[in-house]
């Protein structure tokens, strides 16, 4: 037999055992409990996966120097100590087009109480200024908006690169939830976590 013919014999049966071997569970034998008096109780079920803990807000993500639409500087740290919803976008972004009037609703529902919303955009600030105000103007936002440097949005976004993604951070900078395109579902979801948030 040729070395080719054997590799096309043996070369199936490699993958084969590869993927039975490595991809497939190995099932275990139950042990027989016995039956009586001496019989203990069935292990209780599994509980429930916690949340996922809350991290921290990077330090050097808090300090970048950012401009709003009016053209102040402020930074992330200055709203340490209200709880602040961080919303990446851009104004081409269909999906955030029909986010950011939910997020002009909620700025009015909880802007007394200590609730900053931040809209910061992903796009160029040079060559979209006019775009960004105009669609202030035409969405008449009611909360800071701004542009998102790449210190800011990589460290953020992650491996996640699409937009909109929403960020709820604590007041003492933790981030509590992160929203991740755009759905109606969002909203409710994002009102328990701020509540929350607010405790």
């Amino acid at each position: 037999m040729s070395v080719a013919a054997s590799l096309a014999v043996i070369l199936p049966l490699a993958i084969v055992s590869y993927h039975i071997g490595h991809l497939v569970p190995v099932a275990t034998a139950a042990t027989p409990t016995p039956v009586g008096a001496s019989a203990s109780a069935p292990a209780p079920a599994p509980a429930p996966a916690a949340p996922p803990a809350p991290i921290d807000l990077p330090p050097e993500v808090s300090v970048v120097p950012l401009k709003d639409a009016k053209g102040e500087s402020f930074k992330l740290a200055d709203f340490f100590g209200k709880v602040m919803v961080v919303n990446l976008w851009a104004t081409w972004c269909g999906p955030c087009r029909r986010e950011i009037p939910e997020l002009v609703k909620l700025h009015k529902e909880f802007q007394s109480r200590g609730v900053e919303i931040i809209g910061l955009s992903t796009e160029d600030p040079d060559a979209s200024a006019e775009k960004v105000r105009k669609f202030i103007q035409d969405f008449q936002i009611n909360y800071r908006i701004g542009w998102a440097p790449i210190q800011v949005g990589a460290p953020l976004m992650q491996e996640y690169q699409a937009i909109p993604q929403i960020f709820v951070i604590s007041r003492d900078g933790r981030i509590l939830k992160r929203f991740r395109g755009f759905s109606t579902a969002y909203t409710s979801e994002l009102k328990q976590v701020l509540e929350d948030a607010l405790k």
